[in-house]
């Protein structure tokens, strides 16, 4: 593996008509503040998921953090990106909690790490023609559409707590978003969230004890993933997350296709590895207690505002990560955020997870005027977006199908269904 990157030009300039590619790097200051870059730009999705889903955010920074120099290793340093908390997670862990504790839903979260890293080595072997038929994009963009309009309730919860800190927060995204450019533009959530944070302290509605208590430096709180085989109810929690493997499959794919189309290198060969190294952070994330990765698109922004797609500037965000989240009390600033903050940032990201997949939609031209794709967009949006639920077996402890999980199975099934009828009797 490369362990070394090579000086681009003199370490200072980039040409207009060049990007520093994942094997080059700047200057090492000019590389570290890249990298700190980085940080800013994942740390506000990163820390929202724990926040939402009640883990320990340190806990989460500190294995984003790992999973990231992992990813890199595994992907020998030569596919830049930061693998931080996937709002995939969210809608499961959230049901998984309620009824399993914090317990089940780690056990949830390893299951999609293993068999993530399952998929990666399948890949490895057989290459991506399988995925892209599995998925292809009317039913990629569905599934993501459909996880993000899903959590619709949950953003309104939370935003009728304090309708008042609700609106500054979501009023400061929108007007961050067009009222600046560069950076800042890009992270108007994260700007969003602060401006919102310090509405609520001004309405003194934050209580800071927590923080004063808390060391500056100490060991985050680890958790254990329940035991299925102690607990045979937790195998009925499998069919709640194992579609976020769909979506996390989904999401590093397109990474490395917008990587390779930046960069102009063949980064794609690195698919399998590349899902590999997500799900082997996932698992690690699973087994003490944080929350599932995958690989983030706040980062490619960074990336083609600075036109440097060093592998050098993630170890760096990598480590500070670490550091992050080695501190006790960074995660009780975190803890803080009321959740009428929350509520105002949630409405729009939440929002914006269903866009994403409309994006797809649009981005590969998929032609609604086919039967095929009409129905399997609208039949997995409505379960999605109304959450329909199907009970297995006993209505008390049988396995419970969530809205994510049938809209995932109606659109993988009615698209393959109807395309290998349609070429059967030729109406497609």
């Amino acid at each position: 593996m490369a362990t070394l990157w090579t000086l681009h030009g003199d370490g200072k300039t980039i040409r207009p008509d060049t990007v520093v590619a994942p094997d080059e790097r700047l200057s090492w200051p000019r590389t570290i503040g890249i990298g700190a870059q980085h940080v800013v730009a994942m740390f506000g999705a990163t820390f929202l998921v724990p926040l939402l889903t009640h883990f320990p955010p340190s806990t989460t920074l500190l294995f984003s953090g790992i999973g990231t120099i992992g990813f890199l290793l595994i992907t020998r340093n030569r596919l830049p990106s930061y693998l931080g908390s996937s709002f995939a997670f969210i809608a499961p862990i959230t049901a998984a909690t309620a009824g399993h504790g914090m317990g089940g839903a780690l056990f949830g979260i390893l299951a999609v790490g293993i068999l993530l890293a399952i998929v990666g080595g399948i890949v490895v072997l057989t290459g991506t023609g399988w995925i892209d038929a599995l998925m292809p994009p009317v039913v990629a963009g569905a599934i993501v559409a459909l996880i993000g309009f899903n959590l619709a309730p949950t953003a309104v919860s939370n935003f009728s707590t304090s309708p008042l800190v609700a609106i500054v927060t979501l009023a400061a995204i929108i007007l961050c978003t067009v009222l600046f450019r560069g950076m800042l533009g890009r992270m108007s959530i994260f700007v969003g969230v602060v401006i919102g944070y310090l509405a609520a302290v001004l309405l003194g509605v934050v209580d800071f004890a927590p923080v004063a208590k808390a060391a500056w430096i100490g060991l985050p709180t680890f958790s254990l993933p329940g035991n299925p085989f102690a607990d045979a109810s937790l195998w009925g929690l499998l069919p709640v997350f194992l579609p976020v493997v769909l979506v996390l499959i989904a999401e590093n794919v397109g990474h490395i296709r917008a990587v390779a189309q930046m960069t102009g290198r063949d980064v794609n060969v690195l698919t399998g590895r590349a899902l590999f190294a997500d799900g082997l952070a996932t698992t690690l994330a699973g087994l003490f207690g944080g929350s599932g990765t995958t690989t983030y698109g706040e980062n490619i922004g960074v990336m083609a505002a600075t036109k440097v797609y060093s592998t050098a500037a993630y170890w760096v965000a990598g480590a500070v990560a670490i550091l992050l989240g080695l501190s006790p009390k960074v995660g009780a600033v975190l803890n803080t955020i009321p959740s009428g903050v929350l509520g105002g940032a949630t409405l729009a990201l939440y929002g914006l997870i269903g866009v994403v997949g409309i994006k797809i939609w649009l981005d590969n031209r998929v032609d609604f005027s086919k039967p095929k794709n009409q129905f399997t967009a609208a039949v997995a949006l409505v379960i999605g977006v109304g959450n329909l639920t199907w009970v297995i077996g006993n209505p008390k402890g049988g396995i419970q199908l969530s809205g994510i999980v049938l809209g995932t199975i109606a659109a993988i099934v009615i698209y393959h269904l109807m395309n290998a009828i349609g070429r059967l009797r030729g109406t497609d």
